[in-house]
């Protein structure tokens, strides 16, 4: 009898551990796309600026939206100490943070030499008005350690950097 509960422990184990060949249901999300159309729609409906026009060579309708450039320049109040200095840079880099994370801005960088104009952020916003608000959230623009500049900016919509 024992023997006969040991063999059938076995071809159950042997049938219960098979490889499933079958594939498994994975839920796979659809990519949405949408037309050309239905983005400048949107973007129009967002109010911002926008232009398009048909690329000869590809046949593809390009979308240029008017983006703000926010040149950071150094501010008439630099010569706080180090500590409060380097607080304010945290602070900075944290409004940039949640610039890009609420998708207001695109891309933020400092520029590679020591001179008055400190670095950029490129706004993803409809108005002039809103940028420069966003941008004068700036803990290190409140100081007064940075200043800013803004130039309204045309760029293809999507197209990455190279």
């Amino acid at each position: 009898m024992m023997k006969t509960l040991y063999i059938l422990l076995i071809t159950f184990l042997a049938v219960s551990c098979q490889y499933n060949t079958e594939p498994a249901n994975v839920w796979v999300e659809e990519e949405t796309t949408i037309s050309k159309a239905q983005q400048i729609a949107q973007l129009k409906a967002d109010g911002f600026e926008i232009w398009d026009y048909v690329d000869e060579a590809t046949s593809d309708t390009i979308i240029m939206q008017q983006y703000f450039m926010v040149f950071l320049k150094s501010g008439p109040n630099r010569d706080q100490p180090n500590a409060q200095a380097d607080s304010l840079q945290n602070l900075h880099m944290e409004h940039l943070g949640r610039m890009y994370e609420k998708g207001y801005a695109d891309i933020s960088g400092p520029f590679g030499d020591d001179g008055d104009l400190r670095g950029i952020t490129i706004y993803n916003v409809p108005t002039l008005k809103m940028a420069d608000s966003l941008a004068n959230l700036d803990p290190m623009v409140k100081a007064g350690r940075l200043a800013i500049e803004i130039k309204p900016w045309w760029a293809g919509k999507g197209y990455p950097l190279r």
